[in-house]
Order: C-alpha cells, then structure tokens, then sequence
C-alpha cells in the first residue's frame, strides 16, 4: 500500500495537485512528452513532499541559529560568519590560523565559553538605531548652545562614528588623505525645540559616495560640495551653513581627532576654532541605556572567555599561544578583540609588557592579561591576573603556611592591588572628583608599601574607543563625575625582576552607592579571576 503525505503549504500543494492530476511530465531535454503512470506520479508526489519536510527542516535551523549567534551588523557592515562548527554552533567570527599543536588548547577554551556561559552575555545588547544617533545629536546642538558655540566640525574618526556611524577607515579605507570631509553640525530651534542642522562638506567627486555611506539620518543628508581647485574652507564659510553669521567669525568647536592642517584651514579662513570642552565633550561621555547595554555584553564576554581559556592551560604554554588562542575564543563568542597582552611573571613588571612572548607557563607563574574586543563598535578593556589552574589552592592555614616565600609575596601584592581597587568603588558616584577616586585606591597600595610600584593612574573613560576622556588620575580634580559615565579601575603594582599584578573592571557611575560592574563577577583570588 503506497503512502500519501498531506501538504498545507500553498506552493507545494499546487505543485502536488498537478502532480496528481496530470500524469503528463515534461523532462527537460525532450521535446515529446513522456508519461507517466499514476503509481509513478504518487511516488513523484511522495519525493516532492519528503523534499519539502527536509528544506523545511533546514530552513528552521538556519533561522534558530541566526537568532541565536547572528547579531546582525558593525559600523553598518554585515558580520561575517564561519560554517556550521562539529558542535552545532555558528562562530560570530572567523577564526584565526594557529599552530597544529595548539588546537587542542583552543578547542578545549572555545568549548568551555560556550557550555559555562551558553552566551547568555549576548542576548540583552542591540545595536544603536537611527533615532539613537538623531538624540546624540540633538543633545550635541544643545550642548552647543549650553557652552556658546556656532557649530562643532569633525572628520571621520571616533568621534564621527558616534554621531554618524562613520570611522575613519570607513570612508578612507587607504590612509588619511588631505580632502576634507567634514560633518558640520550646528544648532536650530525648530516648534521650539533645539535640535541638530548637520551638513557635510565633501570634495565634488565623493558627493554620491557620501550618500552611499547610508550614515543614520531620517532624511537624506545634505551635502556642501568644492572642486579639486576651490578652498574648502573659504567654501564652507560662504555655504547656507552659515548665512546667518552676518559678518563674524562663526566661533566652532574641533575634537582631539581633528588633524592640524584642518584645525589651521578652517582657523585661517574665517572661522574662531576652540578645542573640545565643557557641555559638548560631556555628550559622549554619558551613555546611554542602550551603550551601556553593549558595554556590559563585551566587556562581561571578555572576561568569561579568559576564564574559559584559563581551565585549559598546561605547562609550557608560551605567551604568545594562551594570546592566540584567547583571541580565537573570544572570535567564536562573537566579540572581534583588537588588543591581547599576555604577560608571564617578571615580563609583567612592566605594565604593558615590551617582551617576545616565548616566556613558557611554569608551576606557580603569576600570569597577567589585559585584554580588549569590540562589539558594535563599543570597547573592552579589561585586566586578571591569576595562577594557572594546575597550581593547587591552598584551603588552610596549614596549607598556606608551606607556600615558599615567593608564593606567598605574590599572594599579599594580589590581596592589596584588590584592596585597593574595592577602595576606588566607593568613590566612583555622582559629584566625586575623578583625583579622589585615584587618590583612594593609591592610599591602599602606599600604606602597604608599594606606593612606587603603581606606575600610572588609575584608568579612564570607555565607549567607542577603549581610552576616552574622562581620566582618573590624582591630577584630575577640576572633573566631577557624573551619572552614566563609564570608567576601568585599573590598580597596579609592578616588582622588578620578579612580577606584576592588576586588577581591571569596568564601571558604570549611578546617582547613589556604588557603582555597576560592567564586566560581570569581579576576581575572586588568583585561583578564581
């Protein structure tokens, strides 16, 4: 007895009826009809419907695993993906070649991040939408008219991507070239309301491939075009963009990215440029929910793939292999690092090492790794330092007490670097200066001692770009930190010859108590970083 599968869907159901009722086939290639019988058709009926249930079948797994590992762009650009992995899992990222003789390594790393974490780190994060950039900018025209000035002018760079999702590679994908493209923003009163005028001065020829950018506007963007042999400064000083500056120099605001020939250009053709500063510089630095929402994905990403990696780690691993496979791990977890400093014993007594990478993982190394991804463009930056997992714990006071001497020194600087990062947490709220969130932590470290073994400060702003203004060093008591800015707290101590050590977290200043941890669980002790 021959078996009928019934179809709901429309497509194939049609192609079944026609099956069915007209035994009459055409085989390409032919030009007579052949026949078939209806037995031959109901089994023709019977392959087109399995056919359906598997493409069917495939069509769902590829949708699952989309919704699961496909975030779907950064800077604007599709993420790149690599096949179906033996495990089931879609790497966010292709993998980077490593030595034979690594893979196990790596495989055992990327195998923990997936079945500790399940990436649970990146189902909250979204990526900034069009009426996220059209706020950034709003809140820029009106931080303009807070501090005074006619318009603020910025080329492509961090900044650029901030408020237009263009970086610098992004339009100039060779190497900086002397045209200027310019993004002007200026503010307007529109029903009431300040809101952002921007414009675009581009040489002629790139006016089309401007538009291409598709930079996040609602409408389309407006464009002040110069050719190859016209001032272009003298250009945008005469354009509509300020027309209204009856005669005066229209005073305008430049950020730290500006190259000099343009701040000059634009200086000595009739425009009054000041340096970043006050209200406008504090646009960036407040995040929003949506920032903080992908700061705290990379950042706590990070973190969980160091610890992924570090429960594979065997003895005479090189520096340079835990930094291969650490990145790869964080590729396959869908974050693209930029920075891996992987430093063993008296290498990380200087803090961003210098060295080969060939010093091998022994017994008791005290390892260092200060580590940075992106993901949508936003920055980690954090730092564990930690013993490798084959280096027993001591669970007594018995057990501690057989530790030779340089164990235990390297204990006690441990217990005090962290000490003196839980002291900065206290003073990272709303209205404290960023000197005295450095100048606590400092405090701990030289009570203990070491004060001349913490060589810099303390850390500094995070977002687009891993360091950004503010910074919190003891000098900096003129900066008062304010609710939704972002921070690492960094603490550090550094002996010569012998080891370093720093603890490095990211921070989200809140109105009242202490601040969020962006990076997820703080270290716990060198056993559990």
């Amino acid at each position: 007895m021959e078996e009928s599968f019934e179809v709901d869907d429309p497509l194939t159901k049609d192609i079944d009826e026609r099956v069915t009722q007209r035994p009459l086939i055409l085989v390409a290639g032919r030009k007579k009809p052949r026949f078939r019988s209806m037995r031959q058709s109901q089994q023709l009926q019977c392959r087109y419907s399995k056919l359906k249930v598997v493409l069917a079948t495939v069509a769902a797994a590829l949708f699952i695993a989309g919704k699961l590992y496909g975030l779907s762009k950064l800077h604007g650009k599709p993420a790149t993906t690599t096949p179906l992995s033996a495990n089931g899992h879609v790497p966010r990222l292709p993998l980077k070649d490593i030595p034979e003789g690594l893979k196990p390594f790596q495989d055992c790393s990327i195998n923990n991040i997936f079945a500790d974490t399940r990436l649970d780190f990146l189902t909250s994060p979204k990526q900034p939408e069009v009426s996220d950039y059209v706020n950034r900018r709003d809140r820029l025209a009106r931080a303009l008219v807070t501090d005074g000035y006619d318009a603020f002018v910025v080329e492509p760079g961090y900044t650029f991507t901030y408020y237009a999702n263009v970086s610098q590679p992004d339009w100039e994908v060779w190497e900086p070239e002397e045209r200027p493209f310019l993004m002007v923003v200026r503010p307007t009163n529109v029903n009431g309301s300040i809101v952002a005028d921007t414009r675009f001065l581009v040489p002629s020829f790139e006016a089309e491939r401007a538009r291409l950018l598709n930079m996040p506007f609602k409408e389309p963007i407006q464009v002040v075009t110069y050719e190859e042999h016209w001032n272009p400064y003298a250009t945008l000083l005469q354009s509509l963009v300020f027309e209204d500056s009856s005669g005066n120099e229209p005073v305008v605001m430049v950020d730290e990215e500006m190259r000099d020939f343009i701040s000059r250009g634009l200086a000595s053709n009739g425009f009054d440029v000041v340096g970043l500063g006050g209200q406008v510089e504090r646009v960036r630095q407040i995040k929003s929910e949506v920032e903080i929402g992908i700061l705290k994905a990379v950042n706590t990403g990070t973190v969980e793939c160091l610890r992924a990696m570090r429960k594979c780690l065997v003895l005479g691993l090189k520096e340079d292999d835990v930094m291969l496979v650490l990145d790869n791990t964080m590729r396959a977890a869908g974050l693209d690092p930029f920075f891996d400093i992987v430093l063993f014993d008296d290498n990380a007594s200087n803090p961003h090492g210098g060295t080969n990478g060939t010093k091998e993982l022994e017994d008791d190394t005290m390892v260092l790794i200060d580590v940075g991804a992106h993901l949508f463009g936003y920055s980690s930056d954090i730092c564990r330092s930690f013993f490798p997992p084959f280096l027993p714990q001591p669970n007594s006071i018995q057990d501690h007490a057989k530790l030779n001497e340089d164990l235990k020194e390297k204990l006690h600087v441990w217990d005090v670097a962290f000490a003196a990062q839980t002291a900065s947490l206290s003073e990272l709220h709303e209205n404290c200066s960023a000197a005295a969130v450095d100048i606590a932590a400092r405090r701990v470290i030289t009570e203990a001692g070491y004060g001349e073994a913490f060589t810099h400060r303390l850390g500094h702003g995070i977002g687009i770009k891993a360091h950004e203004s503010p910074y919190l060093n003891k000098g900096n008591v003129n900066t008062t930190l304010i609710s939704g800015m972002t921070f690492t707290s960094e603490p550090g101590i550094y002996l010569l010859d012998k080891f370093g050590v720093r603890h490095e977290d990211v921070l989200l200043v809140r109105e009242n108590g202490l601040p969020d941890i962006l990076s997820g669980r703080r270290a716990l002790d060198p056993w559990h970083p």
